[in-house]
């Protein structure tokens, strides 16, 4: 018997109010709990939604306790080391774990399962390969250039490189789950266990008499990153092979390499673009301001949280409606954008209300970061604003025009900081950041009317314009 919130309503609330709430929760049934693609969709998206909300708060829990334990200083060198790792773990998968969201539903709607089971094996031993070899040029690079370095950056980030290939696998194994809609078995993972053991871990390592600096916390990152990890391994493999009798593999590696390389570059643009700035700070000033504007940064994550959540739960379904089914997937990426804007504006009025207080407390200065957000809270509502533009050009076969967006706005925002931050400290980081965004909104949303006829925008109108293909 399918879950209906109208009926549950009826069960549990006086007649009157259940009279007045049943169109409400209709319309709720008609989105979440539908049995259809869409009411898939959104459940994924719900899911998706409540564990960031979940992991903003361990996160800020976690990363306030870190700053008080470690001091500005230290923290200011973890956060550029694991924001560092996180990047290359990210950009070490190639593309793969992204690639896979679009090939596996394919797959499996046109019933190829002996390519389904080449892909599902070569994305994971093809990322773990290329990650590990990418780290270990990383720690030899960072030896040789020692040098050249501030001394205190050199042991926390060979130890960084340990933890790359880890991050890596855990990233397309995110993307297996995505793409056979495990919410939970693709997000848990890296936003709700692995936070949790890094403070549980550093909180250990402290009790035992370990130094609270970031060469602690880096080894108390790797082995948390290690564990979580390898448990999503176990767990995403014995789902599929529970789903997935045995049988041939076909591997169409040149198919999937083509496709994945354009995407490598959109994830790699991407994620040098979210995260650019805090890399920028790092380069120009000390690790005191690096800890201050990472906790600004970090204080944006509930509005950030939104865009993620839905584009976790709609980048298969775009790939699903790609083949075939132009006017469904219209209307699909409309709704999507209203997914995406209005609770990411409800988020952001929040964070602007609360944000003094919440920046107080990982320590004494870091108010100072403050006036930051109102800046920076406008880059994330514009792209909002569009809803996940990106995705939708990716899992649409658009993924070359899509990495020259991300290329031309991360040079926007290269070329601000570089010309800002020397002269304007913080504030230059925020408004290249901002200034950055709104190209990047206003270009992703351009890219897919001109090349899909669908208006990605909030207040535009519902009707789709014919674009060039």
């Amino acid at each position: 018997m399918r879950f209906s919130a109208a009926t549950t309503a009826d069960r549990l609330l006086p007649e009157r109010l259940a009279l007045r709430a049943r169109p409400l929760l209709g319309r709720l049934d008609d989105v979440v709990f539908a049995a259809d693609e869409r009411g898939e969709a959104s459940r994924v998206s719900l899911i998706a939604f409540v564990i960031r909300i979940v992991s903003a708060a361990i996160a800020f829990v976690s990363q306030v306790f870190l700053a008080r334990w470690m001091g500005s200083f230290e923290y200011g060198i973890f956060v550029l080391v694991w924001v560092t790792m996180v990047i290359a773990g990210n950009v070490s998968c190639l593309g793969f774990h992204t690639s896979v969201i679009r090939f596996i539903p394919e797959y499996r709607e046109k019933g190829m399962m002996a390519e389904l089971r080449g892909i599902l094996v070569a994305s994971r031993v093809f990322v773990l390969v290329a990650s590990t070899l990418i780290a270990a040029c990383g720690a030899v690079g960072v030896w040789l250039v020692s040098p050249h370095i501030e001394s205190y950056y050199v042991v926390p980030f060979v130890l960084g490189f340990v933890c790359l290939p880890m991050i890596a696998l855990s990233d397309v194994l995110q993307g297996l789950a995505r793409a056979n809609s495990w919410a939970l078995f693709a997000l848990s993972p890296t936003y709700l266990v692995r936070p949790v053991l890094i403070l549980v871990f550093m909180a250990a390592a402290i009790l035992a008499g370990y130094p609270a600096n970031a060469q602690t916390a880096i080894i108390v990152a790797i082995v948390a990153t290690y564990a979580t990890t390898l448990a999503q391994f176990v767990g995403v493999t014995n789902r599929i092979d529970r789903k997935l009798p045995a049988g041939p593999r076909k591997l169409h590696f040149g198919l999937w390499f083509a496709v994945s390389m354009p995407i490598f570059l959109v994830e790699s643009f991407f994620f040098l673009l979210t995260n650019a700035d805090v890399l920028m700070v790092g380069f120009y000033m000390e690790p005191d301001d690096v800890a201050v504007y990472f906790a600004t940064v970090k204080a944006l994550a509930l509005v950030h949280f939104v865009y993620f959540a839905v584009k976790a739960g709609v980048a298969q379904r775009y790939a699903a409606y790609t083949h075939g089914e132009p006017e469904k997937l219209a209307a699909f990426a409309r709704e999507t954008v209203a997914w995406t804007f209005w609770p990411s504006l409800v988020m952001a009025l929040l964070v602007l209300a609360l944000g003094e207080p919440i920046l107080m407390l990982f320590g004494p200065g870091f108010e100072a970061g403050y006036p930051l957000l109102f800046l920076l809270v406008i880059g994330v509502v514009a792209r909002a604003a569009v809803g996940p533009c990106e995705s939708l050009l990716t899992m649409s076969g658009n993924q070359n025009i899509c990495a020259l967006v991300y290329a031309l706005t991360l040079a926007v925002n290269v070329v601000l900081s570089l010309a800002l931050i020397p002269q304007y400290g913080l504030w230059g980081a925020a408004i290249g950041t901002a200034g950055a965004m709104l190209f990047e909104a206003s270009a992703l949303s351009f890219t897919v009317w001109r090349r899909l006829g669908i208006l990605m925008l909030i207040f535009a109108p519902a009707a789709t314009t014919e674009g060039s293909r």
